[in-house]
């Protein structure tokens, strides 16, 4: 039963514009365990992390975390696709993140390219998953992991969703391996959502001052980079952290977020940096995770998901 096939079939409704996305850990750490199916209803975009490296070059695999599975009483993978289709019963979208900060999957040539290609194809239709995520913390090659990607979705078809959450180094630049990739991409790209958290001071997009994290300034000066050099507005999520314990630094309460996405769609609740023009059609927002989300009373979803609804 587990190793059976499920075949994805295209939920009624195109992919909703405004998006909240949030992590479910396939893991056991001080954040609440969570079945699938009893993530939030306010989550649009569900990206399962992750899957991991295997000894192929480029290939991934993914299973149930034993730890998880064993804090939760048992989970199997067979009740972890049946959660999989719930979701989707219920308008929800899955995706299958790939990386993080320990996952260190590597394409770099041809042959690594296509392994990651065929085996995300196998993950995706033995799961039933929507798309894939990448999140790949220790470097890119953007020629070799855009090869994989246009292969993975003419295999998958045109309905594949396609997300990444670079770190804020990765999208400092165009020129930067991440970057290139979104740029190369973005015919077929659904959505950037960068983690503005975790980082240093950063450059925004007017290039005069280093803005810390943790501020409204911070979100949409380094958006605007993105939004700047070639990325559609719904191409581009606001990618923060979800409360105390999910992240090092960067954390900010859920109605910052909330006015970066005003500032950017509309121009108000700015800080002191203004970007040049205003982005309405901005995708929406990003949280890790949903574990710590719900570990602290679902503050972010509750508050960023129903603003989403007011942009223009």
């Amino acid at each position: 039963l587990d190793r059976r096939v499920v075949e994805v079939v295209p939920v009624a409704g195109e992919q909703a514009l405004r998006q909240l996305t949030g992590y479910w850990h396939n893991f056991d750490n001080p954040a609440v365990e969570l079945r699938l199916r009893d993530v939030p209803a306010e989550y649009d975009l569900v990206a399962v992390a992750f899957a991991e490296a295997t000894a192929t070059p480029g290939a991934v695999t993914f299973a149930v975390d034993p730890g998880l599975s064993a804090a939760l009483g048992g989970y199997s993978d067979a009740e972890f696709t049946a959660d999989v289709q719930a979701l989707r019963s219920r308008g929800r979208k899955v995706i299958l993140s790939v990386g993080g900060e320990t996952g260190r999957v590597a394409v770099n040539d041809a042959a690594s390219a296509t392994a990651f290609a065929d085996s995300t194809y196998a993950l995706l239709r033995r799961y039933g998953f929507d798309g894939v995520d990448i999140d790949l913390e220790n470097g890119l090659n953007p020629t070799y992991m855009g090869q994989a990607l246009r292969a993975l979705r003419a295999k998958a078809g045109p309905s594949l969703i396609i997300a990444m959450a670079p770190q804020t180094i990765d999208m400092q630049s165009p020129a930067a391996g991440y970057f290139k990739l979104a740029l190369d991409i973005r015919d077929i790209l659904t959505v950037v959502n960068t983690q503005f958290y975790n980082s240093g001071a950063m450059l925004g997009c007017d290039q005069n001052a280093a803005y810390p994290q943790g501020s409204v300034n911070f979100i949409v000066a380094l958006a605007c980079i993105q939004l700047e050099a070639g990325l559609r507005p719904d191409q581009v999520g606001l990618g923060l952290p979800a409360g105390p314990g999910a992240a090092g630094g960067g954390i900010v309460a859920p109605s910052v977020v909330n006015a970066a996405l005003d500032c950017l769609a509309r121009g108000t609740n700015c800080g002191s940096f203004r970007p040049p023009r205003t982005y309405p059609g901005i995708r929406g927002a990003m949280t890790w995770s949903i574990n710590w989300d719900v570990s602290n009373g679902n503050g972010f979803a509750r508050t960023v998901k129903p603003h989403l609804s007011t942009l223009p």
